[in-house]
């Protein structure tokens, strides 16, 4: 009910400026599926060749918690990835990223240059943006997610935006950190719900580790969790270092008669569609 009221709020806001503006409302599944993605960027892309602002929200009609961006931070990571956009810029009601409370004298940090210049630095719990700094915590990590993919990220109050936007120093930069990636990797990475755990052997996390190949079943020593194909599952190794995530190809109860075993040997035994990999390396992100 309240979306309708809100849009008509952003019609009027932005209307006072000559500018239109259009709902779009995204699941993470629409983002992951390459039709629905293409269509997705196709669209927005539209939109903001006919100047129009896209106003986008989660679908909350179809979403599941499986499929739920879980905030509109990143949500906003997202999208930005989404349509190549050169900046993501995140507004609270608090100015800048603190190395405290700000209530007890901390001091602004100004530039994040990677994730090692937030060590020691005490966020605090997601919630209402104006409560100390916890409310910079979702903030930070869309921040990190857009820095980690390719895109500029500041994190600055509402009432800094024009400031920020006229490039003065304000708020919190982050500072690109890595190469753009695909954003189901993204969503992969960062939002996906984990059902269960592969734990390899010292080869195997060799391999999926510095050589980037797909997982297989004659790598893996031991298998956790109840999961189907398709699912996340984080890969681990035999110590519970968490090294990967990956979109598994079989089920936890096809997958321990597996183990250990070549593919080659895989399809005689088992039959076709047993000869594949566990984890194909396009469905894996190191982590």
């Amino acid at each position: 009910m309240g979306q309708g009221l809100l849009m008509a709020r952003y019609t009027q806001a932005f209307g006072a400026h000559g500018v239109t503006v259009s709902q779009v409302l995204l699941t993470a599944d629409d983002l992951m599926r390459r039709s629905q993605h293409t269509n997705a960027f196709r669209a927005l892309d539209r939109l903001l060749n006919l100047g129009v602002v896209p106003v986008v929200n989660e679908n909350d009609t179809v979403a599941t918690h499986e499929i739920r961006f879980g905030d509109n931070d990143r949500l906003a990571a997202l999208v930005a990835h989404l349509v190549r956009a050169d900046a993501l810029v995140l507004l609270s009601d608090v100015d800048s990223l603190y190395d405290g409370p700000p209530s007890h004298g901390a001091k602004r940090i100004p530039l994040v240059e990677g994730p090692h210049d937030l060590d020691g630095v005490t966020i605090g719990k997601a919630g209402k943006a104006g409560v100390g700094t916890g409310g910079m915590t979702t903030k930070v990590e869309a921040a990190t997610i857009a820095a980690g993919s390719g895109i500029h990220a500041l994190v600055t109050s509402t009432a800094n935006a024009a400031a920020a936007l006229a490039g003065e120093d304000v708020g919190t930069w982050f500072k690109v950190n890595g190469a753009r990636k695909p954003v189901r990797l993204l969503w992969l990475e960062h939002l996906a719900s984990v059902h269960g755990r592969l734990i390899l052997d010292e080869g195997a996390v060799k391999a999926v580790r510095h050589r980037r190949t797909s997982l297989l079943p004659a790598g893996i020593s031991a298998v956790d969790g109840d999961f189907e194909a398709g699912d996340a599952v984080e890969i681990v190794s035999a110590d519970g270092t968490v090294i990967a995530r990956g979109l598994v190809n079989y089920s936890a109860a096809e997958l321990p008669q597996m183990l250990g075993r070549s593919t080659k040997e895989l399809g005689k035994a088992l039959g076709r569609g047993y000869d594949r990999e566990v984890v194909h390396v396009d469905d894996l992100v190191l982590v």
